[in-house]
């Protein structure tokens, strides 16, 4: 539900704008209202699954989430659906945060292990795909209210089921407690980030509203900062960051995010704006990347990994995906499927399929049990910030070029396709630039842990989806 609810919504905001009246520009908040919540609470949702209980904190973001798409469904208003939106992404960093911490707590055997993750990167790496599909078919066949309400029976399911299989489980200790301060204070600086990030190119990159905006987010997070280094029970302990590969692999993260997410979305965008595919034929197109990717996460990786250990699969995975982004950036006008589609996006499936697994597990890999939710917070954030902040950058340099041939006279398609052009080989560079670093900086895993956590096939982090 988390990974497919970023994209199914896509295909239905022609029929959302036309029925509830937004403009062009508030309805950007559709999307925006969920990414802002999404990427603002993963921080606090992983610390709190620490604190006070995986079980616990699953459950209750399955609740939000499932009750926000009701509201969602029914919404008749823009200010109610925005609204919806918001709690539903409060809800998914909730589940998205604790999610990977609860299977590996739970599944303690390396064979069992490896079939619950390995499932749970299936299920990631299908999600947008079958977004993009259903939202397609729900809104033809019914109407957008459905792509909402679609949620409501499996959100049952999945907190009945939870409820009765799930073992209780407790925090490490019942004196626990929050770090208030640095709850509010990272909370708010992630959330000023990515507003800014998401209205960067419509307000302007250098207007005083976004660069106030990321001021305050800097400041806030230098007093998070000053915050945690006095505090006794900090939301996040500075000596996480003592981790190289923690901090290596968030970096890499980030970089990897940004190149991917420009992928699925000037590639969307080239298909269906130049070569004129139909939403569901974007969705269609995608599944051949779907279900490689699907394919190594159900365990070529984990093997991958075992052989070779963390770094070299991120290192090929980011060059293979790197390669992907360079063959769009040459795809012509009358591109073909088979010719100028199909084998980038095998490539971005080879790359995104090997490298993922192993960059969670080099993140988490050396980090205790009891700040593992934390850890995948983290990580989860910096893909998100990585993906919104990369897209929101490509998207500005595409349209200034796109722009600048059109006032030279060039032909629409031909400028739009050449700003998607430059978009494509900035994100071959940040591809590149992850490849890089992963490969200069990140240690080995202690060989005893890599032999027990390398057969865990870790999925892509929930955002991996998102376009």
């Amino acid at each position: 539900m988390i990974v497919l609810d970023v994209t199914i919504v896509n295909v239905a905001l022609p029929s959302i704008r036309e029925d509830l009246g937004f403009s062009q520009t508030s309805l950007a908040w559709v999307v925006n209202a969920y990414l802002l919540t999404f990427g603002g609470f993963l921080l606090l949702a992983g610390r709190l699954g620490d604190l006070y209980g995986h079980r616990r904190l699953f459950l209750t973001g399955i609740a939000l989430f499932t009750t926000a798409s009701l509201a969602c469904g029914l919404s008749t208003t823009q200010g109610l659906l925005i609204t919806a939106r918001a709690i539903q992404g409060f809800g998914g960093a909730i589940v998205a945060a604790v999610a990977l911490s609860l299977i590996m707590t739970l599944f303690t055997e390396a064979g069992d292990r490896a079939k619950a993750m390995g499932v749970f990167g299936f299920v990631a790496a299908g999600g947008g795909t079958v977004g993009v599909l259903l939202g397609g078919i729900l809104t033809d066949l019914l109407t957008w209210h459905w792509i909402f309400l679609v949620n409501i029976p499996v959100g049952i399911a999945v907190f009945a089921l939870c409820a009765v299989l799930l073992p209780a489980s407790r925090g490490p200790a019942s004196e626990a407690r929050l770090d208030i301060g640095g709850a509010i204070t990272v909370t708010a600086a992630l959330m000023l980030a990515v507003y800014a990030i998401v209205n960067g190119n419509s307000n302007g990159w250098t207007s005083a509203e976004t660069l106030g905006l990321l001021g305050a987010a800097i400041v806030l997070f230098g007093i998070f900062l000053a915050l945690e280094a006095r505090v006794a029970a900090p939301l996040m302990p500075l000596s996480l960051f003592k981790h190289r590969n923690l901090s290596v692999a968030n970096v890499t993260a980030m970089l990897s995010a940004a190149s991917m997410f420009a992928m699925f979305f000037f590639s969307a965008l080239y298909m269906q704006l130049v070569l004129g595919y139909s939403p569901l034929e974007v969705g269609f197109a995608y599944v051949p990347n779907s279900v490689l990717m699907a394919a190594l996460s159900l365990g070529i990786s984990a093997k991958i990994v075992m052989r070779f250990g963390v770094k070299p699969p991120i290192v090929v995975g980011m060059l293979f995906s790197a390669t992907s982004l360079l063959l769009f950036a040459r795809a012509p006008v009358d591109g073909s499927y088979a010719v100028d589609l199909l084998p980038p996006l095998i490539l971005l499936a080879l790359g995104a399929g090997i490298a993922f697994n192993p960059m969670l597990l080099a993140a988490m890999g050396d980090v205790d049990q009891s700040e593992a939710g934390l850890a995948s917070g983290v990580v989860n954030t910096s893909f998100m910030m990585g993906g919104a902040l990369g897209l929101a950058i490509l998207a500005s340099i595409a349209a200034s070029r796109t722009d600048n041939l059109l006032a030279s006279g060039e032909e629409q398609l031909v400028a739009l396709n050449s700003g998607y052009h430059v978009a494509f080989l900035v994100g071959a560079i940040f591809a590149i630039g992850a490849s890089t670093i992963a490969g200069a900086l990140l240690r080995p895993l202690p060989q005893g842990a890599q032999a027990h956590e390398g057969s865990e096939a870790i999925g892509p982090p929930a955002m991996a989806d998102a376009d």
